[in-house]
Formats: structure tokens, sequence, C-alpha cells
């Protein structure tokens, strides 16, 4: 399967949604397709990259727990790495046609539980508690909303908002290391930023699902 083959059926399994006309989304696939091209030759199952994600995301959280900058720093890398697990899943599924409903229920699962040991991870290197908790409460109303619009017949994507997956895994990271590097109060900067951008990326979403 070659790249627009690629796009094209992922086009197809989220409502329509053409993703070479978004910039960031066009770059996060051709990426996770590069990288999954291998995986899916060699049958690695989807739903081991999609467990995988999750260990990796806890791992980022133990990583942030630890004293001093190089652990931050660490922290920030595995966060990435977290990121790109999270899109070879589905890219193997689609090369190697083992697209099941298990699995998208799984990778939706598996993506809450990371983006909830994101937020895990700014708190232990120093975020203040209440600004995550509420960071985690606006993600998780952005894809409870965009999933209630879909069983209510929205196309799956419907909108891509400033505040969807790739981007919280960019901003995570971003922080992470910037607080290896500046130290306070960097930690609770990237919570609030996640609150921020919580806030616009669940308006965006609400004005597509009243139209």
């Amino acid at each position: 399967m070659d790249r627009d083959a690629y796009l094209d059926a992922w086009a197809v399994l989220h409502g329509g949604y053409e993703p070479r006309a978004n910039a960031l989304v066009r770059r996060w696939l051709t990426g996770a397709y590069v990288v999954a091209r291998p995986l899916s030759t060699a049958r690695v199952p989807p739903d081991l990259l999609t467990l995988l994600g999750v260990l990796v995301s806890a791992g980022a959280a133990g990583l942030a727990s630890g004293d001093g900058p190089g652990w931050l720093l660490a922290a920030a890398l595995v966060v990435v790495a977290s990121g790109l697990l999270d899109s070879l899943d589905g890219a193997v599924a689609l090369m190697t046609g083992r697209v099941t409903r298990w699995g998208h229920v799984l990778d939706s699962v598996a993506d809450r539980v990371s983006d909830l040991l994101y937020l895990v991870a700014l708190w232990l290197a120093g975020a203040h508690p209440v600004v995550c908790a509420g960071g985690g409460t606006l993600m998780l109303l952005h894809e409870y909303t965009r999933a209630r619009a879909v069983a209510g017949g929205m196309s799956e994507v419907g909108v891509v908002t400033v505040w969807e997956r790739p981007t919280r895994v960019i901003v995570t990271a971003a922080f992470l290391a910037s607080a290896a590097v500046l130290g306070d109060p960097w930690p609770t900067l990237g919570a609030w930023t996640w609150v921020g951008l919580g806030v616009v990326g669940l308006g965006q979403l609400l004005v597509v699902v009243r139209r």
C-alpha cells in the first residue's frame, strides 16, 4: 500500500475527512506510514502496539518523577515516542487489513489513558494538581462530545480542532523539556496550556456539532 492509498483508506475510516487538507494531519499520518511499513511487513499485531503505547506513556510519567533535569528531558522524549506508537497501531491495522471494531475501541480507550498519563507526568514534574485535573476534564469532554456527535450522525472527525491528540503530545513534550531546562513554573504552564487549548478545542467542536 503506497502513501496515497493509505491516506485514502484512513479518510474512509474517519467519515470521509480528507487528511491532505490539513498540514499537521498530513505530516503526522505520513510519518506514521513511513514507520509502520516495516512493521506491517513483519505482521506485528496492531493491538500489541496499542498496549505498548500505554506502557510507554506510563514510563513517561515515571521518568517525570525523577530528581533532576535529565529525567524530565527523558520523559519529554518518551512522550513523543508514545505519540508515535499511538499512530502506528492504526497505520499497521490499515496496511495489513486488520481493522476491527475491537481495535477501534481499544485504541480509543488507550488514547484517553495515555492522555491522562501525560497530565500525571506534568503533575509529577511540578504542575499544580487542580490545573492538571481541569485539563484532563476538558480533554475528556472534548472526546466525549465528539463520540456522542458521531453517534448522532456527524462524520467521525467532524472538525480538526486545535486540541487533537498530536497537539497534546507536542504540548506535553515541549513543556516537560522546557521544565528540564528552565525549571518552575513550566510544568504548571504546560497544564494551563492544556486548559486553554482544551477550552478552545471544545468550543470549535461544539460550533460544528451545533450546525
